[in-house]
């Protein structure tokens, strides 16, 4: 085994049980693990929330977590602190974030691979090893906060935007809300030439989106039938992606923003259940996580376009409860991220 540097004993990792809430998530100390062959052992840095972290510990998607417990969070960056043997995709030192899907070929979204933070542990820990392909390097122009944002909410908008139905310069997207999928498909869709429409029930967000690029804004507290407010403002139904992570009550609004071609690229559930089986007129494409082959595809976008990724509020590794609150609230834009 190559190492960086002198490597302490254990690790502080956060442990938690799938349905047992967020009180039930507790730090605790584990013997620091050993890299096999092909695997490399990270320093952790940074690491970001999703909405499948609450959602896990509130117990709304059963069967998904590794059992009796788990580490939870599926988004981080690390630093290569060392190498088990045969390892030569990544060199000591390197700054590099876990794939979603571990153990997955290059160009697979899931396959029979197991997720970071639910069906493996994740990244809610001081070190951790993975596999040496399942990781993609940090592009310099990167912070490590950043780049923690990308692995599920960043590579999941990207997948939503230039997945079954990519979007082009001069089309447009309409966007459900503020979290991380929707804030990172604004400045993704924004680098690419598109019109973006974005709803959100604060007109605070709203201001903030609209600086980063958002051309019509919609308060869809004050609108409540933010479809056809949508309308109204679009001249008629010509958009052709809608983000949906909302879920199946949205599900006939969104359809009638689009044109011909037009896809509904269904991520979410915020409202309860997905709308992947709904019956609305127009394609609904279920939108998975992607691939090792496009995460790195979407650094290199981000790093090209000169792409900074929003992190709303950072946390210390000590407050992750602190952060799952905060994310329990919805007081956010963008992304959570936790400083190891």
């Amino acid at each position: 085994m190559k190492t960086l540097r002198q490597i302490p004993l254990v690790t502080k990792r956060w442990v938690a049980c799938g349905g047992a809430g967020i009180a039930a998530i507790k730090p605790r100390e584990a013997p620091m693990p050993q890299p096999k062959p092909g695997e490399v052992l990270l320093r952790m840095t940074a690491a970001t929330l999703n909405h499948r972290d609450l959602l896990f510990a509130q117990g709304k998607l059963p069967g998904l977590t590794k059992e009796p417990d788990y580490v939870p969070l599926s988004c981080a960056t690390g630093e290569v602190a060392a190498l088990g043997e045969g390892v030569q995709r990544v060199t000591l030192g390197d700054r590099v974030s876990p794939t979603f899907y571990q153990g997955a070929a290059a160009s697979d979204q899931a396959g029979s691979a197991a997720m970071l933070g639910g069906s493996a542990d994740g990244v809610a820990t001081g070190w951790g090893t993975f596999p040496a392909d399942s990781v993609v390097r940090v592009p310099n122009e990167l912070s490590d906060l950043e780049a923690a944002t990308l692995p599920c909410a960043g590579l999941t908008a990207w997948r939503a935007l230039f997945g079954p139905r990519p979007l082009q310069a001069g089309e447009t997207v309409v966007l459900q809300g503020t979290g991380g999928v929707s804030v990172a498909a604004l400045q993704l869709a924004k680098a690419a030439g598109a019109r973006v429409l974005i709803t959100s029930s604060s007109d605070a967000k709203l201001r903030r989106a609209k600086a980063l690029g958002a051309d019509i804004c919609i308060n869809y507290r004050q609108s409540p039938d933010w479809a056809d407010a949508a309308l109204q403002q679009l001249g008629g139904a010509n958009v052709d992606i809608v983000v949906d992570v909302a879920g199946a009550s949205q599900a006939r609004a969104s359809a009638s923003l689009l044109n011909t071609g037009g896809i509904i690229a269904a991520v979410g559930m915020l409202d309860g259940n997905f709308s992947w089986g709904e019956d609305v007129g127009k394609p609904i494409a279920r939108i998975t996580v992607g691939s090792r082959d496009e995460h790195e595809a979407l650094l290199a976008f981000a790093a090209a376009h000169g792409i900074r990724p929003i992190v709303d509020d950072v946390y210390t590794f000590d407050e992750l409860q602190k952060a799952f609150r905060h994310l329990e609230s919805g007081n956010f834009f963008g992304k959570i991220g936790i400083l190891m």
